[in-house]
């Protein structure tokens, strides 16, 4: 009876390559770490304001919201500092401002020491399909994420990264999708003084409606699992 065939080994990543995941892994052990010795959102909330001129607040603001996310800091946390710091309209400009060039700063460290290493391990019946997505679909799948709440935001900077999608469609589509989340959470609390205000209303009932939105679309995924699974 013949034998089935062995599935091939992916190819070894080259030499010189494979040092690169290795200090991907260090420096972001090295950021995540960084924050027992300073804390992104004290900063941005604590005194800065008053010691920093009125113009220099707001780019130092999204450079270290830009830093804090590749440390792995929550944003909603970065973004209620921008609503509590800055206000509604500085507050979400300037949270998509760090939002987007700390995904690029996240991107261009995946690009630069993962992918070599990692893209012949994406061989995978899923891990293939998802490349073959980021890769064809980059703008159109970046930017469907970005507008769901709750999904980590590191992990699709890194997905991208790792897949062939362009760096221009990676940097417009976060840009664009960082919008409405960042803007309710901004919003929300830069209003929390004021919970009958009719912003904070609105925030807080479309914060709601995207989580219910995500919900029932994990709900919906996972039905389309269990019947192809049966099928």
């Amino acid at each position: 009876m013949p034998q089935p065939e062995a599935t091939p080994a992916p190819p070894a990543a080259p030499r010189s390559s494979r040092w690169r995941p290795a200090l991907l892994i260090v420096l972001l052990g090295a950021a995540a770490g960084s924050l027992l010795l300073w804390n992104p959102t004290q900063l941005l909330s604590g005194d800065l304001a008053e010691r920093m001129p009125g113009y220099w607040l707001g780019p130092l603001f999204a450079l270290v919201y830009a830093v804090g996310t590749v440390a792995f800091v929550p944003r909603p946390a970065l973004n209620a500092a921008a609503g509590l710091l800055l206000g509604v309209q500085q507050g979400v400009a300037m949270a998509v401002l760090g939002t987007t060039l700390g995904a690029a700063l996240a991107f261009g460290l995946g690009r630069g020491l993962g992918r070599d290493a990692l893209r012949p391990y994406l061989r995978g019946r899923v891990l293939g399909a998802l490349d073959r997505r980021f890769t064809e679909q980059g703008f159109r799948s970046v930017l469907v994420l970005r507008l769901l709440p709750g999904v980590p935001f590191q992990a699709i900077n890194y997905g991208a990264a790792f897949s062939g999608t362009r760096f221009p469609h990676f940097v417009l589509a976060t840009a664009v999708g960082s919008v409405p989340t960042t803007a309710v959470v901004v919003t929300a609390a830069a209003t929390a003084g004021r919970p009958g205000s009719a912003g904070f209303l609105l925030s807080a009932g479309v914060l709601a409606l995207l989580g219910l939105g995500s919900l029932a679309g994990l709900l919906r995924t996972a039905r389309a699992r269990r019947r192809a699974t049966a099928a």
